[in-house]
């Protein structure tokens, strides 16, 4: 049951139309002003690509690849991203977005973990 896209020639607008048969695509009637003078226009769409593809993808980047055995936080950054845009959301939590963006930078991630020292005493040791 496909949403069919038109324009309606009463109303000039862009509209989007729920069809439940094939049949009724050619009836359709604008929701906004009630005309049956619709034109059907192409509607574009998307197809994500699967886990295998972006697999693909990163195997045959000789540059990325060559990043990751040399333990680049750069390549790492990088494979990250490629693999998030695998997500069903393609969403990153803020602190995985920070930790990437400091991979960017350089900074490898086991030493972002690192808690720092804390400043000695001030007491002198007494």
């Amino acid at each position: 049951m496909p949403v069919y896209e038109y324009n309606c020639q009463g109303c000039k607008r862009k509209v989007s139309v729920y069809v439940r048969r094939y049949e009724d695509a050619s009836s359709a009637v604008c929701p906004k002003c009630g005309s049956k003078e619709m034109q059907r226009l192409f509607s574009t769409f998307s197809v994500k690509k699967t886990y295998m593809d972006i697999y693909e993808d990163i195997l045959t980047d000789r540059q990325l690849t060559q990043g990751l055995m040399r333990s680049d936080p750069r390549a790492l950054s990088d494979w990250n991203r490629r693999m998030s845009r695998g997500m069903e959301d393609n969403t990153m939590a803020p602190e995985y977005e920070e930790m990437v963006e400091r991979m960017d930078k350089g900074e490898f991630p086991a030493d972002m973990m690192k808690k720092p020292e804390a400043p000695p005493a001030e007491d002198g040791g007494k």
